[in-house]
């Protein structure tokens, strides 16, 4: 077959920033605590795993989280607001080994009753989470999060979240579109 003669846009980019362009999820901030210190941390290195509350989350041991996460096997997901997008920036540039963050930032939270680990007040949603899976010391730094119990706050004004783009990029969640009457196969199925 012939090639077709034609100028092509394309432009190799950077293999080791490629992962930019799958981060699906919104930033999120995960929720710890042990011996009596709630921390926090923020998250855009992350999946749902299925049509379920799995979710396959990195971070690794440079993270202070990370030996809190494998030792309690319990911690709470929360999705932040596009208001809230400077203090996840700020959460993630500091350690709370070092740093009380929900002093710091001002924000709010109360222990979850199944998870023990701190549901933030301040966010759109917040899950309570057991480890299903602790990744292997040396890598790769996946824990799978099963969600046990999942809470939300309708009475937020701002309903927006918003995704890492990488490089300090964020896009904030646009106009939501309703195409529930095209999506034909599984209205057989309810």
């Amino acid at each position: 077959m012939p090639k077709k003669s034609f100028v092509s846009s394309l432009r190799e980019f950077p293999l080791d920033r490629a992962f930019t362009w799958f981060e699906s999820g919104p930033v999120l901030l995960i929720g710890t605590a042990c011996e009596g210190k709630a921390n926090i941390m923020t998250v855009s290195c992350h999946m749902s795993m299925g049509f379920t509350p799995l979710l396959g989350c990195m971070l690794g041991p440079w993270n202070h989280s990370y030996e809190i996460l494998r030792k309690t096997r319990r911690c709470v997901v929360s999705v932040p607001g596009a208001d809230l997008m400077e203090i996840a920036v700020d959460v993630g540039n500091c350690s709370g080994a070092s740093v009380d963050k929900f002093s710091r930032f001002g924000l709010t939270y109360r222990l979850g009753e199944e998870s023990g680990a701190p549901l933030i007040e301040e966010c759109l949603a917040n899950l309570e989470c057991v480890v299903r899976k602790i990744p292997p010391r040396g890598g790769p730094y996946q824990f799978v999060l099963e969600g046990v119990r999942a809470w939300h706050n309708p009475d937020r004004e701002e309903k927006r979240s918003f995704h890492a783009r990488g490089d300090g990029f964020f896009i904030i969640d646009g106009e939501t579109l309703n195409l529930r009457d095209r999506m034909v196969k599984w209205q057989d199925c309810i």
